[in-house]
């Protein structure tokens, strides 16, 4: 016993100095010990394999025993076993058997072990058929065990770890030790203790060692801190297959209101991807082609389905992107005086609302059906700084003053320089961050924030378009995630199915407008005095609705008039003016600019 101790020290002192240990036979007498050693290494290596087969012995021992000593505890045995076999079909998810199939394993394994060992305890081991029975339910029973997926990675990862040591010191993290393992759907991850001196950052530059180490594919591991933020402690996190290989098709709307968090796409340990956006910024980047068009239109088919949200969005590639949502969305700027008009009208909601709730002493605005939240889509906001420099003055007073009342934005750019993002304090308030591929290992502070690169968000190593990382709050953790997809057909099925239960803007947020688009009319007529009809021309009549309804046309700005104020000035109801609208754009002399707002045609030089 003192020689195979011996062997055993030494065995692992080889091991520590980087050696394969090798037994060597100087004489008979330590063939005995070298055998047993052997034999020891062997069953301990398989002794998953052989748990079957132990569990046949232990029962075979136990029921010797018992039968010589307590005969009479047979019922008792039955009645635990049926009670223990219970209990594992209906609670044994405590016990980590998260599957049914596993839970009624057990419960049939516990009844038969249960059973044969109560039989053999009040009739002996050789009463016929028993040693039978047993033999073949060793069998039988341990083919579902020896089959089982996580039995299979939870011993490949056990003999895995049981190689740390030598893979520690091959990588040059020498002194780290693994505290704990777990084997989950699509991997395993463990609990990795540092040794003194080293951090994560030092795991993660050796991420390709440790790859290479472990044999898996090309990035397959993953490095986060640990939830208790202890600086010598990491989580280790190694995928067998990816999980976000193949795109993931949009179940639907997660959410029916903004104030719940709504589903951006799964994790990559299929966990969903979580956010509330309730008063905040969003920002959104990452290079062409990674899938920012489609991390927009999972965020407009969640909108869309909240009766408490109306969207406004800008998209100055003329609608290309957005404009498939234009039945849900209220308003749509697709040049540069409709998005600078409309940044301009929801900085008045933002100041009226503002008053509103100074007025009556509340500190937020409470997003309801009858009073909704504003969110502000804004895709490829450099090309808003660009073509409207102007504009970005009304986004940063609401990205610095619209959290409270309920006015947000959602911006979406490939690099959010500071010169892309205008000179205001745009992306320094901006609270929710999504980050899809960037091309450029800096462009991950530059979307993220500072030192979010060395912290672990390599946003420049995500090798899929829709793959992305997510920075809020409530996820202070690098983890990879991939945004569901939408097809042409979703999108266009969503939009008609939430068109007509669409909010409207609230009273106060409808007024402000108005008197927005008043004095802008009024400026406008002021700075841009229209010139006088040719003596051919027909005069028009001014005293009756129709030309006043034209006249206002005429006169309107380039993000046209809103239909209330049409109203109030002739006087009419609504569906009078929206029936003489329809006459004039089928006569082409009037044009919608966006929902609820029109005005003359610019190549009509006719009057009706």
């Amino acid at each position: 016993m003192t020689r195979t101790r011996g062997l055993r020290r030494h065995a692992r002192r080889m091991r520590r100095a980087g050696l394969q240990p090798m037994i060597v036979i100087n004489s008979d007498d330590q063939l005995p010990d070298v055998i047993a050693v052997v034999l020891g290494r062997a069953l301990w290596r398989y002794r998953s394999e052989l748990a079957p087969f132990t569990l046949a012995l232990i029962l075979l021992i136990t029921a010797v025993t018992l039968h010589v000593t307590h005969p009479g505890w047979w019922v008792a045995i039955l009645i635990g076993t049926a009670l223990s076999a219970w209990l594992l079909a209906l609670a044994g998810h405590r016990v980590g058997l998260t599957l049914r199939a596993e839970r009624l394993y057990a419960a049939t394994v516990a009844f038969a072990a249960g059973g044969w060992l109560a039989a053999a305890t009040a009739l002996g081991v050789l009463y016929r058929p028993l040693p039978q029975l047993l033999f073949f339910a060793t069998f039988v029973l341990g083919i579902p065990w020896w089959l089982h997926r996580r039995r299979r990675a939870r011993v490949r990862v056990e003999r895995q770890l049981a190689a740390w040591p030598d893979i520690s010191q091959a990588i040059g993290l020498t002194g780290s030790r693994v505290q704990s393992a777990i084997v989950d759907l699509w991997g395993w991850r463990a609990r990795v203790a540092l040794a003194r001196g080293q951090t994560i950052q030092d795991v993660t530059a050796k991420i390709p060692a440790l790859e290479s180490a472990l044999g898996t594919y090309r990035g397959a591991v993953r490095v986060y801190p640990t939830t208790d933020d202890r600086a010598n402690r990491c989580e280790l996190r190694v995928l067998d297959i990816d999980p976000h290989a193949d795109a993931i098709p949009w179940p639907g709307p997660s959410v029916t209101t903004i104030t719940e968090p709504l589903d951006l796409g799964p994790f990559e340990d299929a966990a969903p991807a979580h956010v509330l956006i309730l008063r905040r910024h969003l920002l959104i980047g990452g290079a062409t082609g990674s899938g920012k068009s489609g991390g927009i239109n999972v965020l407009i088919g969640n909108l869309s389905a909240c009766r408490d949200v109306v969207i406004w969005a800008v998209d100055l590639k003329r609608g290309m992107e957005l404009r498939p949502w234009a039945s849900c969305i209220d308003r749509l700027a697709t040049t540069p005086e409709q998005a600078r008009a409309l940044l301009r009208d929801a900085v008045a909601i933002l100041e009226a609302r503002a008053d509103h709730l100074a007025a009556t002493g509340r500190r937020v605005w409470e997003p309801s059906p009858k009073m909704p939240a504003l969110i502000i889509i804004i895709d490829e906001y450099a090309e808003l700084s660009d073509e409207a420099p102007e504009a970005t003055g009304y986004t940063d007073s609401i990205a610095r003053r619209g959290r409270a009342v309920a006015v947000q934005l959602i911006a979406a750019t490939q690099r959010p320089t500071q010169k892309a993002m205008g000179k205001g304090a745009v992306r320094s308030q901006m609270d929710v961050r999504i980050a899809f591929r960037v091309r450029e290992r800096r462009d991950v502070d530059l979307i993220l924030g500072q030192g979010m690169l060395n912290a672990g968000w390599q946003a420049h190593s995500l090798d899929a378009p829709g793959k992305f990382l997510l920075s809020a709050p409530e996820h202070d953790v690098p983890r990879r995630a991939r945004a569901f997809l939408l097809t042409d057909d979703m999108v266009r099925e969503t939009a008609n199915r939430h068109a007509l239960s669409r909010p409207q803007l609230d009273e106060i947020s409808r007024r402000a407008v108005e008197e927005a688009a008043t004095l802008a009319a009024t400026a406008h007529a002021t700075e841009n005095p229209r010139e006088p009809e040719p003596a051919t021309a027909q005069p028009e009549p001014k005293e009756t609705p129709e030309a006043t309804l034209w006249a206002m046309l005429k006169a309107a700005p380039p993000e046209g008039i809103p239909v209330p104020h049409l109203m109030n000035a002739t006087g009419k109801s609504r569906r009078w003016v929206y029936y003489q609208l329809n006459g004039h754009a089928t006569a082409g002399r009037a044009v919608q600019i966006s929902r609820g707002r029109w005005r003359a045609s610019d190549h009509t030089d006719h009057s009706p």
